[in-house]
């Protein structure tokens, strides 16, 4: 939501959230504050962002609802600490949780347990209870006040029901089970948190700024734009700004996924976070922090678990009922068996977080990946939506093409040579700023041509231009310019093939014709070939070029296509299919094509560096204009969704299953506390899969 002169919007790093149900009770508690008109809670990103009416609700009222829900505020966003666990933290946790589970099964089986129970002051046994979960116990009780069940709530009525019948050591074994449990969801949830980190720790801090002539270093936060900062070889450049002077082999692949480090100049775009390789650069700072494409990426990944998908709602609803349920399954077991062991086992094996984590950990765990790759995906919905979609929607110029028009075709009609139209031709659109004039400039330095300096340079505008080269003068326009050229057949013939003709007269005698056309991006054939491998039915062009061009275009790829369209024209055609029920991606550039993209279901901007708009209108930005993942982004959308439905059914049987043994009385509590941390466990390895993508040249 937009600020406005009534409103704003303020972050507040919380502190303490471990899984989804943390999340949604700040949400919860912030919500009902008069005067909040949203919350977003983002969990990987230990914060919240609160829109509100300053003159209603202020930090400090917010704050003390956040506390008051068991939670703290912290002074900034930790998402950019260290990771918490490291690859060893993860296998030492497994080993540990392995280890107990042995410990806990072979000493049911050997009645060691029981021997223990009768061994120890009952008294005794329950200080050892209470210290050992008094943290946990704290919290329910606080959650209860506030008529919220969490998680731990039925865990802890659970320890409370095995010591009412003397089973102090069970009710210890749960205790210890829940803290094992919980550890176990700080790590999936700091699994998920990994993305975020690495792409903060990739961001200099500080910088190197010249200032009244003296260079200095300072945090990144006081550079303002127009300054000037020093980059020198082996650096990482702060900030989003334009090369003032010197040449540098900069590593891009942090904004773009390129792996190929590229040249840069005087007058070249450079970006934050991204490497000098060799050479030192002065670059006028353009923008800073979270306003540079960086700090946007960071922000997209960070917000992207606010857009949950519909499977994750539905997740997220049914935790909201699956406690409530457990109760009442409970309660159903001791009056039917009059077992109070098996009702406390019923309310301990269904309690883990494994439904809620289901699917938020798997979007994410793609989203953050694929940032790293270049692919910015906005949200799980998206993500759900484009594993569905079956119709391609695509603009021309800047998608498909390269929107850099190139001389195809050189006919020579005088006695002239082709070099030397070319070479004539060049010198002549020396001082023209059309894109045509670039495209046969272009062509003259591809063939090492010398550039003549022009006499008597005319720019006759909607036409072409006039000029005197070598004591000859040329003439260089369109068709209406040479209307009488219409009849002849290499003009008919290349604008049949939807090239736009420049005509050449020297001495006014024509000389020559030179075709130019868009360039077809050269990955884009095979890359159409694999989306209909992947099942999407339809692939249509939307283009506001000319017939001719548009149906040369799509002809040589073998999709539809239409002409002649507007921005408004595009937005219909999204509609109507969208009104027979298909699934509609839109791909432009995200400049004349952002109606379109808004309304697709999902829409793509290609190539989306530098460009507000694409970052702001488009649901997926593709950071490198690389066709190729185009259909990854599909592949890795199906295979994410994949995951979520293998994690729920997976969730959905071992829960069925521990509930009934529980109910039964043939699981009895201890193991049935070890067992409520099993499907966290499991979700967290099947997400895990997601975080190694294949890479793709």
């Amino acid at each position: 939501m937009r600020d406005t002169p009534e409103t704003k919007t303020i972050e507040i790093p919380v502190k303490g959230m471990d899984c989804a149900e943390c999340a949604l009770h700040v949400e919860r508690a912030v919500t009902k504050l008069p005067g909040v008109k949203s919350v977003q809670v983002l969990l990987t990103a230990e914060k919240a962002i609160v829109h509100l009416d300053p003159a209603l609700v202020g930090f400090s009222t917010i704050r003390k609802a956040i506390e008051d829900a068991g939670y703290a505020v912290g002074n900034t966003p930790s998402s950019a600490g260290a990771n918490f666990f490291s690859r060893q933290s993860e296998i030492l946790l497994g080993a540990v949780f392995g280890t107990v589970m042995i410990i806990v099964i072979a000493g049911e089986w050997l009645g060691m347990f029981d021997k223990l129970n009768v061994l120890v002051p009952f008294p005794l046994g329950v200080a050892i209870v209470i210290a050992g979960g008094w943290q946990v116990f704290i919290n329910v009780v606080r959650a209860a006040l506030k008529k919220q069940i969490t998680s731990h709530t039925l865990m802890t009525i659970g320890v409370i029901a095995a010591l009412l019948v003397g089973e102090w050591v069970t009710a210890a074994i749960v205790v210890i089970f829940m803290r094992i449990g919980s550890y176990v969801e700080q790590f999936t949830t700091e699994g998920a948190r990994r993305a975020v980190k690495e792409l903060n720790a990739l961001a200099p801090q500080t910088v190197r700024i010249e200032r009244d002539g003296i260079e200095q270093e300072v945090p990144v936060s006081e550079v303002q734009t127009g300054e000037v900062v020093i980059v020198r070889p082996g650096e990482k450049i702060p900030v989003d700004g334009e090369v003032l002077d010197g040449h540098a082999t900069v590593d891009q692949s942090s904004i773009t996924g390129e792996a190929m480090p590229v040249e840069v100049v005087k007058g070249s775009h450079v970006f934050a976070a991204t490497i000098a390789k060799l050479g030192s650069l002065r670059i006028k700072t353009l923008r800073v922090g979270p306003d540079t494409t960086f700090g946007r990426v960071i922000k997209m990944v960070e917000e992207a678990e606010a857009h949950r998908s519909e499977v994750q709602r539905f997740a997220d609803r049914f935790s909201g009922y699956y406690l409530p349920l457990v109760a009442g399954i409970a309660a159903l077991t001791f009056l039917i068996s009059r077992n109070p062991l098996a009702t406390a086992a019923v309310l301990v094996v269904a309690c883990s977080c494994s439904i809620a984590l289901a699917t938020p950990i798997a979007m994410l765990a793609s989203i953050g990946a694929s940032a790293k790759r270049g692919l910015l995906i906005k949200g799980g919905k998206y993500l759900e939506t484009l594993a569905r979609a079956d119709v391609v929607l695509i603009d021309k110029t800047g998608t498909l093409t390269l929107g850099q028009p190139k001389i195809t075709d050189i006919i020579a009609l005088n006695g002239l040579s082709t070099l030397e139209i070319l070479t004539l031709a060049a010198a002549a659109e020396r001082y023209s700023e059309h894109p045509l004039a670039e495209a046969v400039r272009a062509a003259a330095r591809e063939q090492h041509l010398p550039l003549a300096e022009p006499q008597d340079f005319e720019a006759l505008p909607g036409q072409g231009v006039r000029a005197r080269v070598n004591g000859m003068q040329i003439t260089i326009g369109n068709r209406h310019l040479f209307p009488q050229v219409q009849a002849l057949p290499e003009v008919q013939q290349l604008e049949a093939q939807g090239k736009t003709l420049l005509l050449v007269t020297c001495n006014n005698k024509l000389a020559a014709i030179l075709a130019a056309a868009d360039t077809l991006r050269r990955e884009v054939p095979e890359a159409l070939k694999e989306l209909y491998s992947l099942g999407v039915k339809h692939i249509e062009l939307l283009t506001g070029d000319h017939e001719r061009a548009a149906a040369a275009l799509a002809g040589s790829l073998g999709i539809a296509y239409r002409a002649d369209l507007l921005p408004e024209d595009k937005i219909q055609i999204v509609k109507d299919y969208q009104a027979k029920g298909k699934t509609v991606i839109m791909i432009g550039d995200g400049i004349n094509d952002a109606p379109a993209l808004a309304q697709a279901n999902v829409g793509i901007a290609m190539g989306a560096v530098g460009s507000d708009i694409a970052i702001e209108v488009a649901h997926i930005a593709l950071l490198h204009e690389d066709w190729r993942l185009i259909p990854k982004v599909l592949r890795i959308a199906r295979r994410t969704m994949s995951v979520v439905k293998m994690n729920l059914i997976f969730t959905g049987v071992y829960n069925l299953v521990g509930l009934t043994l529980a109910a039964l009385g043939i699981l009895p509590p201890v193991l049935a506390a070890a067992a409520q941390s099993l499907p966290d466990l499991g979700i967290l390895a099947n997400s895990a899969r997601l975080l190694k993508q294949e890479k793709q040249n």
